[in-house]
């Protein structure tokens, strides 16, 4: 069985917003080819001063994906969190994802994506 969840750091080397766009293409095409179900996009959440447009850029673009089809989902950080409802939908149906260190953070420098 392939492993449940991808770390994917999109923010290393400071990317332009066009240039994190295209890798998170690669990345989320990749997995599903190889069957990941998740991926955990490291994107951070602005405290550089370029991360605040990464964060906002990307997580606009995965909510298009989504409404798409393209992705079952995507989570932002701060609501990845049991108390979630989409969250803990998709805890149930892969459990392993309990033990992400993330999970419960409310860390804004990250998104779950559901493939």
């Amino acid at each position: 069985m392939a492993a449940v969840i991808k770390t994917v750091i999109l923010k290393e080397g400071m990317p332009s917003v066009e240039q994190a766009r295209a890798r998170l293409s690669t990345e989320i095409q990749s997995a599903q080819r190889n069957g990941l179900k998740v991926l955990k996009i490291v994107h951070g959440y602005g405290s550089t001063g370029v991360g605040g447009d990464l964060r906002i850029a990307l997580q606009s673009t995965l909510r298009q994906m989504a409404a798409r089809r393209e992705i079952r989902d995507c989570i932002f950080g701060e609501n990845w969190r049991t108390s979630d409802e989409r969250t803990w939908e998709l805890l149930k149906q892969q459990p392993d994802l309990k033990t992400d260190s993330d999970l419960g953070k409310a860390n804004k420098g990250i998104t779950i994506v559901v493939l």
